[in-house]
């Protein structure tokens, strides 16, 4: 048994906060990562999951290939679907399967789909949509369909090798159940499918005419009437917003926010609606309502990943944690956070908070033993003692001092054996891991933790020159977002002199500030946007 032992939250960790973080109260706390072996363990990636009542998982839908290919006629092929049924006793370390038979064949198609939408409730495991070839349609869809599974019925039947359980599914048409790469939620008897695409045909990078894809932009809301035969959707309303919910493949994590409200918040995502690059931003959704938060921008984490909600009560603190997967930017050895628009798979564990005064912070907490996470899962233990708000949020306060508690396991998802293999993707370069890692937390009896700060300094590596200078200076930086950015030049008693205001696309920049105008002295130069800013001291001469 390998195991990897990975602390978060020490000294030897790094962090980074947006400039609106304020310096509060908040339970300090380690996670570790230790991978177990499972011998017969699927490697899977994208699919869904469900829990027995004794605790065993059930395991379907998702591929058991690694990154999509890049030309259409060989992305997504029906060879990389995950046609079996997966039952794991993560106690004893056994796993059983089926090819499942006497299933229609809409249903058995569907049932190896892609990026379906899941939530399990009571005894019910519920599927929605997903992507995939439909042998009765002849084409790669998004399913229309509502999949409900008896978990505890079609568990015993895999264990016991029956392959006829037809009579463990039901499925029921509705086109507003079309959703691939979107997530589901549930909150006070109310089911929700937030974000996510319509997409028809073959897969096609250039966005030639081989596909149609539609963004729900939408966060569709309803109850499911379910008496164990009969299936019935009520109360059924959509929020539509062409902007906010107009992304894909991104995080969704149930939240307690400081207001005492529940929720759900979507980090992140694909594609920007003018850009295509991810979303920095998120969505904050209440059972009436919901916000974009345009105050804080998300940098090392953006398609979807393992993740796991912590609370800290005591200091109304709400944590999420992100376990490898795909990201736009990373911080490399020195601290820096670098930049990489092919948005490449990175090893980063980071973690977002979200303070009492809604103040937020993300950091870098750690890193993953390779480049591993996306399309992963993570499965929650079960609750004996208080460990959990609701089904999935960890309850920090509930672990006592010197213990640590298994909270949960991260399976499968895709590894890459290098950051950046979407153009030379041949099949080899990544794969579905078999990797399962048990994850646990522990309250943490140091007081002088501190996290090192990425300053602006580090974000935007302005360089001025030449130093000292007549007519014009050079400003040479990184700029790391598309916000508007402020360029301001005081004199050393803090007069402003010269402001300006621009747009730009994210990269490196080289702009000329035109200084005849200001009388010889020394001055600073200060760059920044809504979340950081940095300073650089130049000298005017004649």
């Amino acid at each position: 048994m390998r195991n990897f032992n990975i602390i978060l939250l020490v000294l030897v960790g790094l962090a980074f906060f947006n400039l609106n973080y304020s310096q509060q109260q908040e339970e300090k706390f380690k996670v570790e990562l230790e991978e177990v072996n499972i011998p017969g363990m699927p490697g899977l990636q994208s699919f869904s999951w469900g829990k027995s009542s004794d605790g065993k998982w059930l395991l379907v839908g998702g591929r058991t290939d690694g990154l999509h290919l890049r030309r259409p006629f060989e992305s997504f092929l029906a060879t990389g679907n995950n046609n079996k049924i997966y039952v794991v006793d993560i106690d004893s370390m056994k796993v059983w399967s089926i090819t499942p038979s006497g299933l229609s064949q809409i249903l058995y198609d569907q049932l190896q789909s892609t990026n379906q939408l899941f939530i399990q409730r009571d005894s019910f495991l519920y599927i929605f949509g997903g992507y995939g070839y439909s042998v009765v349609n002849q084409d790669w869809i998004t399913y229309p369909y509502l999949i409900a599974i008896n978990i505890d019925s079609l568990v015993a039947a895999v264990i016991n090798g029956q392959t006829n359980v037809a009579q463990y599914f039901r499925h029921i048409q509705n086109n507003n159940f079309a959703i691939t790469g979107g997530q589901a939620g549930y909150m006070d008897s109310v089911f929700y499918l937030c974000g996510g695409q319509k997409f028809t045909g073959r897969y096609n990078p250039m966005n030639g005419p081989s596909f149609t894809q539609q963004y729900t932009e939408e966060v569709r809301k309803f109850k499911i009437l379910d008496d164990g035969t009969n299936i019935t959707i009520t109360d059924y309303q959509a929020v539509n917003d062409p902007t906010a919910f107009h992304r894909r493949d991104y995080n969704m994590s149930p939240q307690i926010f400081p207001d005492g409200r529940k929720g759900f918040t979507m980090f992140t995502g694909v594609f920007q609606v003018n850009a295509d690059l991810p979303f920095l931003n998120s969505v904050n959704v209440f059972d009436t309502t919901y916000f974009v938060e345009n105050t804080f921008d998300i940098y090392l984490s953006h398609y979807h990943s393992a993740k796991i909600p912590v609370y800290d009560s005591t200091n109304n603190v709400m944590h999420t944690v992100f376990f490898g997967g795909i990201a736009q930017y990373y911080i490399d050895s020195t601290g820096t956070m670098q930049r990489n628009d092919s948005v490449p798979f990175v090893n980063t564990i980071s973690m977002v908070t979200r303070y009492s005064d809604w103040s937020m912070a993300e950091r870098k907490i750690g890193e993953m033993p390779s480049l591993l996470g996306s399309g992963a899962e993570v499965i929650p233990v079960e609750d004996t003692s208080g460990l959990f708000f609701g089904d999935e949020i960890v309850n920090v306060n509930s672990i006592p001092l010197g213990q640590r508690r298994l909270v949960g396991y991260m399976v499968g998802g895709i590894e890459s054996s290098a950051p950046n293999i979407f153009w030379i993707n041949d099949g080899t370069q990544s794969w579905a891991s078999t990797k399962v890692f048990k994850i646990y937390i522990s309250k943490d009896t140091t007081s002088s933790i501190k996290y090192q700060q990425l300053t602006g300094d580090k974000i935007y590596n302005l360089k001025l020159y030449p130093n000292p200078a007549s007519n014009k200076i050079t400003m040479n930086f990184f700029l790391p977002n598309i916000d508007k950015h402020n360029i301001t030049i005081r004199d050393l008693q803090g007069r402003t002199v010269k402001q300006i205001s621009f747009n730009d696309k994210i990269g490196e920049k080289t702009m000329n500030i035109n200084i005849s105008d200001l009388a010889e002295g020394t001055y600073l130069l200060e760059l920044g946007d809504k979340s950081y800013k940095t300073v650089a001291k130049f000298v005017k001469n004649r």
